[in-house]
């Protein structure tokens, strides 16, 4: 066995590595700070959480590699990757509130990951497998998409912890990047395997679903975020029996039901904002009192 497979795991928490070994990293990367609130007073920290960035770390990667799928012409895999993006994203965040190990470095790292894997990753999917043919129409329907992700995410920044926890202003871009992803992932199954082989009736009205998704996530509608869901406590045994049905159901022709389920979440704050604005014009106004 050799020296270094018998060094001991010494202070550092990693098995193989010790305080001189993480010391000598240290001249290459600068290690964090940052100030946190500990007991009603300001103190700084250093270094970074690991379980919650590691799902925030798997989240980039699986966007990664659903555009370099695309960029290989494999329009399967691709889409399935940005699902697969959205699992990891949805268990970075319910895990650092678990585990108490939310940080500044944790949401900004987050903010980073969830450009690349909700805007740039769906927009080059839909834009190599539909969209290159139609030219600037094409990628400028793929570039208003990714705008609006990016405009979408900096306005969610700059309003955390005055927003109502509950509710989203503007479509998040996990679900925009879904609808995108099952739309692509749906016309391949259906037969549509090169972007050759997509009508161009159908360019035109993905390249329109491209860009309106894009705007729903920077117009003012509301939509639920079910944070406040408790995984931890009880729920009545029909809600387990509804569980069970939609996986079922999931199970029948994933992209169809992604896509519809993603469609119609997208489109039920719009449709209720318009029905509630409609029912207001009829009703007579009640005069004020002076």
């Amino acid at each position: 066995m050799s020296e270094d497979q018998t060094k001991p795991q010494g202070n550092s928490g990693i098995p193989g590595f010790d305080a001189d070994d993480l010391a000598a990293l240290e001249h290459l990367v600068d290690d964090h700070e940052e100030e946190v609130e500990e007991g009603g007073k300001t103190v700084r920290r250093r270094g970074v959480y690991l379980l919650p960035n590691l799902f925030t770390t798997g989240a980039l990667f699986a966007g990664f590699y659903a555009i370099i799928a695309a960029l290989q012409g494999n329009f399967e895999a691709a889409p399935i990757a940005i699902f697969f993006a959205m699992i990891f994203d949805g268990l970075d965040g319910r895990v650092a509130r678990l585990t108490n190990t939310s940080s500044k470095f944790g949401a900004e790292y987050d903010s980073l990951s969830d450009m690349v894997s909700f805007g740039v990753a769906p927009a080059l999917v839909m834009f190599s497998y539909a969209l290159e043919s139609m030219g600037k129409f094409g990628w400028s329907a793929a570039f208003v998409y990714v705008a609006c992700a990016a405009l979408r995410l900096a306005r969610f920044n700059t309003k955390i912890g005055s927003d109502d926890g509950n509710f989203f202003t503007g479509l998040a871009s996990p679900a925009a990047a879904a609808v995108i992803a099952s739309a692509v992932w749906l016309a391949y199954d259906l037969g549509m395997t090169t972007p050759e082989s997509v009508p161009g009736e159908l360019s035109f009205i993905l390249a329109i679903l491209t860009a309106l998704v894009g705007v729903a996530m920077v117009a003012n509608f509301k939509y639920p975020s079910f944070k406040g869901i408790d995984m931890r406590g009880r729920v009545p045994f029909a809600f387990i029996f509804i569980v069970v049905v939609v996986f079922s159901l999931v199970t029948l022709h994933p992209p169809t039901v992604f896509l519809v389920t993603f469609l119609v979440y997208a489109l039920s704050s719009p449709v209720l904002t318009v029905i509630g604005k409609l029912k207001s014009v009829g009703r007579p106004k009640v005069a004020k009192d002076d």
